[in-house]
């Protein structure tokens, strides 16, 4: 546990900005990861610097030399963080775009005609790109339904929807609503076994920041990061293709490598950043094993990070000193029920009496960042089928502290005092 390390919590925090302190604001306390988490300092300096340079990579100068070496050590640091040893790694405009991309060169990549399978979890991103290139290649979309009462989509439900003719399966790791993670190697397993030619793309943007990512262990051939979700910055997303993905028909740039994903002059700083955030795996981890190895440092870091965060949604569920958790104040619904195990970084909820974005203004006041999620084209898969406009989503990473969890809920007993 990150915690129980002497020193530990106050070097992690050290290491990112405005960790506790909003420049607009003032002092507050940032429940608000899902939406975007802190940034790192070193991410911070990296972007200045690498946006300050004039060079142009494949120059015959240092200048060009060193962009060249930042985006080959960039490369190899996000194949390092995915377990990507073979395939193609690759920086696109954002998450959202690199699953639009991974999709549509599944769809135009595979046998034709099949069925495409998709579930109701998945955040839009990836929902809207599977409807989109099931109706462009003239394929039927099956749709598997998540469990409103757990807020997870489990192996027996994918299972009773596979069919031999299935040519694209998409999956989310977890939902950035209910916060309930997926069994990502299970269901893959099962749609092989069914269907062993399927192209399956996984959607990791909300799962990256909060535990180990290993995708040859998943058996999958596509698979999307949005950095600035892991302590990174906007404006760039990380996508993984499998070779058999990767050999699909794509733009690219004729006479150049058909494997090739990008197009243009990519930011070097996306890639160097990127390094950023694996040498801060790389540091944590140390601090939980002793092994040489980088990849057994950042997998001991994942591990660390997922222990943490379950002490903290436990903490908010079920109370920490003499405070209640949610789960037991008067008056308030929680999305995906009072589960800790499967919870990945989000609590969210409804709470009786309160229009709900009066509660995350009367949190605010008080110093706490949430958010509200609404009933529309983000998140309305999850909340339309429980009868909910909306609702407050409370997310966290490894940075956050059970005094701050105590915080909130102190702040939400006095919400339910004022009634």
């Amino acid at each position: 546990m990150i915690t129980d390390q002497p020193g530990l919590m106050e070097a992690v925090r050290d290491r990112f900005a405005h960790v506790d302190t909003c420049p607009f604001e003032g002092a507050r306390i940032f429940f608000e990861n899902a939406g975007g988490a802190l940034h790192l300092k070193s991410v911070v300096e990296t972007s200045a610097l690498y946006a300050s340079l004039p060079d142009n990579q494949g120059r015959p100068n240092a200048a060009s030399r060193a962009l060249v070496a930042a985006i080959d050590k960039g490369k190899a640091d996000m194949r390092l963080f995915l377990n990507a040893p073979s395939g193609q790694v690759f920086v696109g405009e954002s998450g959202s775009e690199v699953l639009f991309r991974l999709v549509r060169t599944a769809a135009l990549a595979a046998a034709k005609g099949g069925v495409m399978l998709r579930s109701s979890l998945e955040h839009p991103a990836m929902g809207s790109s599977m409807q989109r290139w099931a109706e462009v290649t003239g394929r039927e979309l099956i749709e598997v339904q998540h469990d409103d009462a757990t807020g997870t989509v489990d192996l027996e439900a994918y299972k009773a929807a596979l069919r031999p003719d299935i040519r694209v399966a998409s999956i989310i790791h977890t939902s950035p609503v209910t916060g309930m993670a997926v069994d990502v190697p299970a269901i893959a397993a099962a749609i092989r076994a069914v269907a062993p030619e399927a192209l399956i793309i996984v959607d990791g943007i909300q799962h990256a920041s909060h535990g180990p990512v290993d995708v040859m262990h998943y058996g999958i051939d596509g698979y999307a990061l949005s950095p600035y979700k892991m302590f990174s910055r906007h404006g760039y997303g990380v996508g993984w293709a499998s070779d058999r993905l990767s050999a699909g028909p794509k733009e690219h740039i004729i006479g150049g490598a058909v494997t090739n994903w990008e197009l243009g002059t990519r930011d070097t700083g996306a890639y160097a950043t990127f390094s950023d955030v694996v040498s801060y795996f790389d540091w944590l981890g140390t601090r939980f094993t002793d092994s040489n190895d980088r990849r057994d440092r950042l997998e001991a870091a994942g591990r660390a990070i997922a222990d943490h965060e379950h002490r903290l949604v436990k903490a908010v569920l079920h109370g920490t000193g003499n405070l209640r958790g949610l789960a037991e104040m008067p008056g308030v619904t929680l999305i995906a029920g009072d589960a800790v195990e499967g919870r990945e970084g989000v609590v969210s909820i409804r709470l009786a009496g309160w229009d709900t974005l009066k509660l995350v203004e009367f949190l605010g006041e008080r110093g706490i960042r949430v958010h509200i999620r609404k009933a529309d084209h983000f998140s309305g898969n999850v909340l339309r089928p429980l009868g909910m406009a909306d609702c407050v989503r409370i997310s966290f990473c490894h940075y956050n502290t059970e005094t701050e969890v105590a915080r909130l809920l102190s702040a939400m007993e006095e919400a339910i005092a004022a009634g």
